[in-house]
């Protein structure tokens, strides 16, 4: 797990060094350990290691081929690479090291592009061949590693993290008001390439991009054209037959991902996804000497699920928590601010920043639960997409069953509302977000709504279960996925993601609603699987939290009313023709008179501010 940079000059103009060392400087904290730099022909590369596997120096890079024509560097994990470097060993190859690193280069000279296929892993890397003089680079299929670029006239600039780009970008960057208003009316983020800075964009999941350099190209822009490699519409495999197939398949991705020459640990939040590796570690693996790491805020406050945790006490030795509050969330704004470089839209991403420092402190690996909700129809809403199927069936009898089945267990009509919801056209469903909210400006709103078409039409608009829940793979999931590594590699921490394994995924997005969600019960094959192993009041929980956190009475603590008093009323904060500020101050006073919570929201203000202030102001 790494952290990678370059700079292609398509004319052949040569790489100063010294603006390598400023790209691999901003990211420092990706790989602590060894850092390395490459310049040749037009091309230069960066490189910073966190040693995962093969900690020897042999697993340094830039690494070269045997014959020296081909250089990577490479950001990631190739879980299946023993059982590659055996199939390669036949096929001929040798090699000096036993990392996955080197398995991944001599799989490219094997098979070339092809060998994307081949990768069972999370990845962003850049081979260069240096007899063709061109640059290969490619991304994991549901992005789980982070690759950006900008696209600079003859210059392409690309990078693990942004402010690696902007470290030599030469100018200040612009706002994306699009990636604004979606954050804004939808919490919602990297559904597409943009990012919030105009010049930046990220390689999107499953794709890949080939260049070469030449010397009279004065423009990148026909030059660097991404291609995807991936679609998991198309790899689709056969579902699951029953319970215990999807049990064996996820103890395989769990296992694979325990491979490591260094400590590895579990961010265990209670709930029924981070459980389930918990449990299969304990039953199948024995692991009984795993580090589990928290968030617990006190019993009965908002997000606390010390409850489900504690049922782990005498069957883990070392189980260690964190209580985030008030006091350190304003101690520790300002770093968490850098560490994510984009606006995310809840504290909750500050909860699992929390846990990514404590765990540290003990291990340098973490397993976790993301991806499960997007795979099994975690969240709510979900149950509006099952409604709307089972409507657009006619299945009438059905559908008020799992109604009633929903309202009965849950007491909540929200999954119902969310039904209405995803039945209305697709503008309708943009101007109503945006009247929930209130506070946007107009001129604004007016500007930007119609860059909303994916949210509003291709991911609420999905017409079935199965269609919402590969449209999140594709417009939803990575920003999950970004803030994860963000939190993680700021601690120079690798996080793996077991649900995530793509053999688990292809089938279990093959399965018919009624094994997803059944009986007003979510993720019900997971539920299934896991009986005997999971604790019961676990594996048969209706309420869904994950890193929630007490924002809504952090907000109202007198320290954080003068901070947000400050900023709200801001000469910056108030000439940026975003918000109406009207109705910012009346919607602030609400939650203080606790005449509505509007934390997330306010949070929302504060983190875009302050994000202006700092990498655009």
């Amino acid at each position: 797990m790494c952290g990678i940079s370059g700079i292609i000059h398509l004319d052949g103009k040569p790489v100063a060094e010294a603006q390598l060392s400023a790209m691999m400087g901003a990211m420092k904290h990706r790989g602590p350990d060894d850092e390395g730099w490459f310049a040749e022909s037009g091309l230069g590369l960066g490189f910073v290691r966190l040693s995962i596997l093969d900690l020897s120096p042999a697993g340094h890079m830039p690494m070269f081929s045997a014959d020296e024509r081909y250089v990577l560097i490479f950001n990631g994990e190739i879980f299946n690479y023993i059982e590659l470097r055996e199939e390669l060993i036949g096929l001929g190859h040798q090699f000096r090291t036993t990392g996955d690193s080197e398995v991944l280069l001599a799989a490219y000279v094997q098979w070339g592009e092809a060998m994307l296929h081949r990768l069972n892993g999370m990845w962003a890397f850049v081979i260069f061949d240096r007899k063709e003089k061109v640059v290969f680079g490619a991304r994991d299929r549901f992005g789980v590693k982070p690759f950006y670029y900008c696209v600079d006239g003859a210059r392409i600039i690309f990078g693990s993290e942004i402010p690696s780009i902007l470290a030599v970008l030469g100018r200040k960057p612009r706002p994306d008001e699009e990636a604004i208003f979606n954050y804004l009316a939808f919490n919602r983020t990297d559904q597409g390439a943009d990012t919030f800075f105009k010049e930046v964009k990220k390689l999107n999941h499953g794709h890949f991009f080939k260049v070469r350099i030449a010397p009279g190209q004065s423009t990148a822009e026909p030059a660097f054209r991404p291609q995807r490699w991936y679609n998991l519409r198309e790899q689709l495999k056969q579902p699951f037959q029953n319970a215990e197939e999807y049990r064996e398949l996820f103890k395989s991705a769990v296992g694979l991902r325990l491979r490591s020459d260094v400590p590895v640990g579990v961010c265990l939040s209670g709930g029924l996804d981070s459980s389930s590796i918990v449990s299969i570690l304990l039953k199948d693996f024995d692991k009984k000497d795993l580090n589990t790491f928290s968030a617990i805020y006190g019993s009965g406050r908002t997000g606390d699920e010390s409850g489900f945790i504690n049922l782990y006490q005498g069957q883990l030795k070392n189980m260690y928590s964190v209580q985030p509050d008030e006091h350190s969330l304003m101690a520790d704004i300002e770093k968490f601010i850098c560490a994510q470089f984009e606006p995310v839209p809840s504290t909750s991403t500050y909860a699992q920043y929390k846990v990514m420092e404590l765990a540290r402190q003990h291990v340098t690996v973490t397993l976790d639960g993301q991806g499960a909700d997007e795979e099994l129809a975690g969240y709510h809403y979900f149950f509006g997409f099952h409604f709307k199927n089972l409507l657009r069936k006619g299945k009438i009898g059905t559908l008020f069953s799992e109604m009633g089945h929903y309202y009965g267990k849950h007491r909540s009509l929200y999954g119902i509302k969310s039904f209405v919801f995803f039945l209305l056209p697709a503008f309708l469903r943009t101007r109503l977000r945006v009247m929930e909210k209130g506070y946007l400006h107009s001129d604004f709103f007016q500007a930007n709504a119609g860059g909303a078409d994916t949210i509003a039409g291709d991911l609420y608009g999905s017409p079935s279960l199965q269609d919402a829940l590969l449209n999140h793979f594709e417009f939803k999931l990575e920003h999950l996925l970004k803030w994860e590594d963000r939190n993680s590699m700021w601690f120079s921490l690798e996080a793996r993601v077991p649900f995530l394994d793509y053999r688990l995924v292809e089938q279990t997005l093959s399965l018919p609603d009624e094994l997803i969600i059944n009986k007003g019960m979510t993720k019900h094959i997971l539920r299934e699987a896991m009986k005997g192993t999971l604790p019961e009041e676990i594996r048969m929980r209706r309420d869904k939290i994950g890193f929630e956190t007490p924002q809504d009475e952090w907000f109202r603590t007198p320290i954080f009313q003068k901070y947000i008093r400050d900023i709200i009323h801001a000469d910056s904060f108030k000439n940026r023709g975003i918000l109406d500020i009207k109705n910012v101050h009346q919607l602030y006073q609400q939650h203080l008179d606790r005449q509505g919570s509007h934390a997330r929201e306010i949070w929302k203000w504060i983190h875009l501010e302050k994000w202006y202030n700092r990498f655009i102001d």
